[in-house]
């Protein structure tokens, strides 16, 4: 059986990992060993705030609301509370925006 050699195509992936990690402190970007362990952290940590980004948002969506609702002396309790009594289908993101882009609209769902 005949020896094969795999010097090529290791340099190869070395080089695109050391690439990916450009920016990286010290030897997270130059020795491949760290910046391959680095690179591995990294992605999981794409991965798991991807995740955390929409509860991220949501929690914006809310405080955005609930200083509307402070200044018409009331509170985002209230204003859910309300709105499922009138079975009114809104999600926050699009609560938040009607706040912040239409008022009027916005002092309409509030009246009701």
């Amino acid at each position: 059986m005949s020896r094969t050699k795999t010097g090529f195509i290791t340099k190869k992936r070395h080089k695109k990992i050391i690439k990916f990690n450009k920016g990286y402190t010290g030897s997270h970007s130059r020795l491949f060993k760290v910046a391959n362990q680095e690179n591995m952290h990294s992605l999981s940590y794409a991965y798991a705030d991807r995740r955390k980004k929409k509860s991220y948002f949501r929690r914006v969506w809310i405080k955005q609301i609930n200083n509307k609702m402070k200044i018409e002396s009331s509170n985002y309790n209230s204003l859910v509370t309300k709105l499922k009594l009138l079975k009114v289908d809104l999600n926050r993101k699009i609560l938040a925006k009607l706040s912040i882009v239409d008022e009027k609209v916005f002092n309409v769902l509030l009246k009701k």
